[in-house]
């Protein structure tokens, strides 16, 4: 049975107000942040937010901004009305937060809306009420100067949508991450947040911009990077060259987790979110941190306005920019200057404990190089992967384990054991450390290589007959892109079909380390981008390297020679990050004498 064709019909105002308001308020935090960011633009200096039941029942918004004349209040609440933009050229530069002029009017058309308004100057204040989109007469009304917006019953006109909010627990959390987001950009503005009776936040206003972005991140600042770099981009029209900077703080790798840790984006003040810049972060943390892990942290971005188009999301929590690529190096390289002034290097102690690993406060007593030292000459890539034909035999949990001397090779070392042949146990510096033999090779050669490819591509190794190989779709695609990176690392590539390359060349490298280069193209070919829109070349050559280092690293459970071993440890001091492999996970542990003590009573 088919269904008969309906006509073409104009829908009502008020069902259209609603569906519109969809794209606006998708939830309390919404309306939250939409009505603050009106009292941010009109000039308050002190916000005050009360929710009930999460903000279903109750958004109060109070503010001293600079008031709605009540000839105005009608147009607040009136669809696509505002006072920010007059002109296309005026929305090609936008420095205000509500220009679009749908907030209240979408806010009105799911709520009971009331505003009551008094100009700066004025000994009058104004009411408007409005319920479900109906009714807007203005009325005389006490009211202090500024402006007190009620927001009641949030979807009680639509009740499909009120019953897929959230517990008002929830709720009331995300209206406070709303308040706290537009806090960073704005110090000198006094925020506070009353939940149920409760306060839940409690900003006061403070004329210094890191007092309040450490106030928002609260213990996860103690020890933060501070992040701060600046870039110059010529406009290809004018040609006229103009700054972009970033400002922020982001916590150690040693902060970094799975969940709920994506760094806080705003730029020229807005809290947006953006796959791409959290890519760049990520970017600077590869190899510190687990794969899919972040640190906490607050990033605010100063770009020209005229190079930001805000106009691309309702809810503006989206931007474009006019120049991606240099707006993602920027915060890349950023992060990484941070991260090469901090000590990257793990302090274990509380491991017997059980307690988090922090990193160390000085790092004076520590035999590893300080991150931010001036990196020392990497030795030549032929003898810095000595490490070959070495046994894969199955482990022995029993075996006994052997000390192996190096003092002869390194400096406050006597003798190492290969426990389970993937430990490297030593005494260095007042303190035991465990190494993990795949996990610090990995490193080391990722590092290496990254050195040596600088300077040149790595060696091929000429095929006799071409070797066809069968890709996805998508890899063929990623081919293409990937096609330079690939050629630098020793891969001689053409496509041989819709779905089909043929491989003339392989790195040497692979060969020379027992790694089958075709099964370690495919993976390279299928594996999943993660680098986001705007990653450049170097950003998928390090994902590269990342693997040849991983396939071609020593194993857990290979047995290594006291020569191996030795130049192993010495290359730990030499390279880049040696804390921890290309993947983020820790190449070493190191467990201070004295918390040995105490576990064993003698302190």
């Amino acid at each position: 049975m088919t269904t008969p064709r309906r006509r073409i019909a104009q829908l009502p105002e008020a069902l259209a107000s609603q569906i519109a308001a969809g794209e606006v308020v998708e939830r309390p935090s919404s309306v939250v942040k939409e009505l603050v960011e009106n009292s941010l633009d009109a000039g308050a200096t002190r916000v005050e937010v009360v929710v009930e039941g999460g903000g279903a029942d109750l958004v109060r918004i109070i503010d001293d901004g600079d008031g709605i004349p009540p000839e105005e209040l009608p147009l607040a609440v009136a669809p696509h009305a505002t006072s920010k933009v007059r002109t296309i050229d005026e929305l090609g530069a936008v420095a205000t937060f509500g220009f679009r002029g749908e907030a209240l009017a979408s806010v009105a058309s799911v709520s009971r809306l009331r505003i009551v308004s008094r100009p700066r100057g004025s000994t009058d204040a104004s009411a408007i009420e409005v319920d479900a989109g109906r009714g807007a007469t203005v009325t005389p009304a006490a009211g202090a100067p500024g402006t007190t917006i009620d927001v009641r019953q949030l979807f009680a006109a639509v009740p499909a949508r009120r019953k897929f909010l959230k517990s008002p627990r929830t709720e009331a959390a995300r209206c406070a991450d709303a308040i706290e987001l537009l806090s960073l950009a704005h110090p000198q503005v006094a925020f506070r947040l009353q939940s149920d009776g409760r306060a839940v936040v409690d900003l006061p206003a403070t004329g210094h911009l890191r007092q309040r972005v450490v106030a928002v991140m609260g213990p996860e600042s103690e020890g933060a990077m501070e992040v701060q770099a600046e870039a110059d981009v010529q406009d290809p029209d004018t040609l006229e060259h103009s700054t972009m900077s970033v400002w922020g703080l982001v916590a150690l790798p040693e902060a970094a987790r799975i969940r709920g840790s994506t760094p806080r984006l705003l730029v020229n003040g807005r809290p947006i979110q953006d796959r791409a810049l959290v890519s760049a972060v990520r970017e600077a943390f590869r190899g510190l941190v687990e794969p899919g892990a972040l640190p906490p942290g607050v990033l605010l971005l100063s770009i020209p306005p005229e190079q930001v188009d805000v106009n691309v999301h309702p809810a503006k929590t989206e931007v474009r920019f006019r120049h991606p690529s240099a707006v993602w190096k920027l915060v890349r390289d950023g992060v990484r200057h941070a991260l090469r002034a901090a000590s990257l290097v793990p302090e274990a102690s509380a491991l017997l404990s059980g307690d988090e690993v922090h990193p160390r406060s000085s790092v004076a007593s520590t035999p590893w190089r300080h991150a931010a030292a001036p990196p020392r000459a990497t030795p030549a890539l032929d003898h810095a992967l000595p490490i070959s034909g070495v046994d894969r035999g199955a482990p022995s949990p029993i075996a006994p384990a052997t000390p192996i001397p190096v003092a002869t090779i390194l400096s406050g070392v006597g003798a190492v054991l290969q426990v389970d042949r993937t430990w490297l146990v030593f005494e260095e510096a007042g303190a035991i450390v465990v190494a993990d033999q795949h996990a610090l090779h990995e490193r080391v050669m990722f590092e290496v290589l990254k050195e040596r490819i600088a300077r040149e591509p790595l060696a091929v190794q000429r095929l006799l007959l071409p070797d066809i190989v069968s890709v996805s779709a998508e890899a063929m695609i990623r081919l293409e892109a990937w096609a330079p990176v690939l050629a630098r690392v020793g891969f001689d590539l053409a496509p041989a079909g819709p779905r089909s390359i043929a491989v003339s060349g392989v790195p040497a490298f692979l060969l020379g380390r027992g790694v089958e280069p075709t099964p370690f193209l495919k993976s390279i070919l299928n594996e999943p981008a993660a680098t986001g829109g705007a990653a450049d070349e170097e950003t998928v050559l390090a994902s590269v390297l990342d693997m040849m280092a991983c396939k071609a690293a020593v194993k857990g459970g290979d047995r290594l020679t006291g020569a191996e071993i030795a130049e192993l440890l010495a290359m730990r001091d030499r390279v880049e990050r040696s804390s921890s492999c290309p993947h983020g996970r820790p190449t070493s542990v190191r467990i201070p004498l004295v918390e040995i003590e105490k576990r064993f009573g003698r302190r």
